[in-house]
């Protein structure tokens, strides 16, 4: 093996290795497509210099074919009616013999010089009426290192032609040749201006120097080689491609199609990476929106406790004075007096009336304040999943289900926000999500009234209830200790002590209010949080596997691209 021949050995291996790690890429995404593309692509590294002769049926392809290689033989067919019905890859062999590889492609093997340095292949016609023949073209299109683009001398001009070359160019962007086969059927006059035309048309779709040929492969066969157009082509062919340039040209043409791929890759990666930040942006607007609005039913929670403890230091401070005022010694001697007379109620009925006013005036106080305090409260629990909601109807969609590469993850991602929307929806429209068994104390009295009201009312009512039954505890202790204090009262008069117990039972009670009510509102709040942001764990699952995915995959990316520009700087 020569010097060279090693070089370009190390080089399809090292180019290989990039191609496996592009491959472990494509299978990470799941774009089977692009995974079946680049299997072929690896399997044919070490192929020859390929051309590949595209073009309308009866175009004359088969016939260029059977000329260009100087067989008497017809290796291509040749019929009035379309022949080629799969890709006919044709290859030097020492025997003559035909293998059938797939369902598409047959391999001819012939024993001919030019076979040693290319590979020639064979396609359907463009706008064959035969099913998927066009598809099978384009599919072997990316293994291409030459396009020869085979028109009808005579009409050049036909739309699927160019609409098929649109595609070459524009998908692959590979290096294409133009032939205008069967020119002897053309006058020479109308040859020249439809040369001039190819070459003009090639020229405003983008190529900067392109190569027209008119040749007639009957000529050539004739033998009358002066004037058939074969000795140009052939001249270009040994002066651009064969003479041991082949090789280089191949591989270099690997390199340029590996790092096309990686830029479509990068192309639908963008768009790809761009939904993921917006999905995360999107995602980090819900948090703060749902922190955001915690923060002010905080806020709510604290005025509707400052405004239940305004009322109970207001009851508290005027029933302190009555007593104070009542248990004087005038006052309770009076008392004594008037009651053996009969004259009024004696100091033990002053003090159970006394107890059953304070217990009356703190509940009914109270309780009001509590049913309106916390209906401000739970319009606040309830907007938080109402903003959440709306939040989810305006997400932004950036990768689409059409997108080349990424369409199935974007169909993915549609379907996990669309069962998203959905559920949370459900959630906000179902009453028992307001809900919570350790705040249920009192709520089953009113479950009748409960199902035709709105979310907010539900909530509103349920807390009140709940709540109201912490205040009824803890009024219910200050009173049983008041009441105990005022039986006190009757077996000894001793005022400052009863009215310095009675203060400290109020402080009591009133910590107690303060603690009790903001705890439960406060973690009655928590858990509504947690119930929205349940929603969102296959969504955030997805994001966090995104991530990672994303993180992966651009940098194998660009450590091929490194890997593969230095290899086309060195070649």
């Amino acid at each position: 093996m020569s010097i060279i021949d090693k070089n370009i050995s190390n080089d399809l291996m090292r180019l290989a290795f990039q191609v496996d790690k592009l491959l472990d890429v494509t299978q990470e995404i799941g774009h089977e497509k692009l995974e079946a593309t680049l299997i072929e692509f690896r399997d044919r590294l070490d192929a020859p210099f390929t051309f590949v002769i595209v073009g309308e049926v009866k175009a004359g392809k088969s016939s260029f074919i059977n000329a260009l290689l100087e067989s008497d033989k017809e290796i291509c067919k040749v019929a009035p009616m379309p022949m080629t019905d799969t890709i006919q890859q044709i290859v030097y062999g020492e025997e003559e013999k035909e293998i059938f590889i797939n369902d598409y492609l047959k391999k001819i093997f012939q024993p001919i010089e030019i076979l040693k340095e290319i590979a020639i292949v064979d396609t359907p016609g463009t706008n064959t009426i035969v099913a998927h023949h066009q598809e099978i073209t384009e599919r072997f299109i990316p293994y291409s290192d030459l396009i020869v683009f085979v028109f009808e001398a005579k009409n050049p001009y036909r739309q699927s032609s160019w609409d098929f070359f649109d595609y070459i160019n524009a998908e692959w962007h590979r290096k294409i040749i133009f032939v205008l086969q069967q020119k002897d059927l053309v006058q020479e006059a109308d040859l020249k201006v439809n040369i001039q035309g190819v070459l003009d048309h090639a020229k405003k779709k983008g190529i900067h120097e392109p190569q027209v040929f008119a040749v007639s492969a009957k000529l050539e066969q004739d033998k009358y080689y002066d004037i058939s157009g074969f000795k140009e082509i052939k001249s270009y062919i040994s002066e651009n491609i064969t003479g041991g340039k082949a090789p280089y040209l191949k591989f270099k043409s690997n390199v340029d199609t590996l790092l096309m791929i990686l830029q479509k890759l990068n192309d639908s990666l963008a768009n790809r990476k761009k939904q993921y930040e917006s999905d995360i942006r999107f995602r980090e607007d819900i948090g703060e929106l749902i922190n955001d609005q915690q923060f002010k039913t905080g806020k709510q929670i604290n005025v509707l406790t400052e405004n239940l403890l305004y009322s109970y230091d207001e009851i508290t401070r005027k029933k302190l004075k009555d007593l104070s005022e009542g248990l004087s010694f005038g006052s309770v001697l009076k008392r004594s007096f008037s009651s053996i007379f009969g004259k009024e109620a004696g100091l033990k009925q002053w003090l159970a009336t006394q107890a059953g006013d304070f217990e009356l005036q703190l509940n009914t106080s109270l309780r009001d304040k509590l049913q309106n305090g916390i209906i401000d409260v739970a319009e606040h629990i309830q907007l938080m999943g109402k903003l959440v909601d709306a939040r989810l109807r305006s997400s932004e969609t950036i990768l689409k289900n059409n997108d080349e590469i990424f369409a199935d993850i974007a169909e993915k991602r549609t379907n996990v926000l669309k069962d998203l929307q959905q559920s949370f929806s459900q959630f906000m429209s179902t009453a028992e999500n307001f809900y919570d068994d350790t705040l249920q104390t009192e709520s089953s009295k009113m479950a009748p009234n409960l199902v035709a009201g709105s979310g907010i009312a539900i909530v509103g009512v349920i807390l009140a209830a709940v709540t109201q039954g912490a205040v009824f505890d803890i009024t219910g202790g200050v009173l049983t200790t008041i009441g105990v204090l005022f039986a006190g009262v009757t077996l000894g008069l001793n005022r400052s002590k009863v009215l310095s117990r009675f203060e400290e039972e109020i402080d009591k009670g009133r910590d107690k209010i303060r603690k009790e009510v903001t705890d439960i509102l406060t973690d009655y709040t928590r858990r509504i949080r947690f119930k929205i942001e349940s929603n969102f764990i296959e969504f955030d699952k997805m994001l966090e596997f995104e991530g990672k995915t994303l993180e992966r995959v651009e940098r194998v990316q660009e450590d091929i691209r490194q890997e593969l520009n230095t290899m086309n700087t060195r070649n």
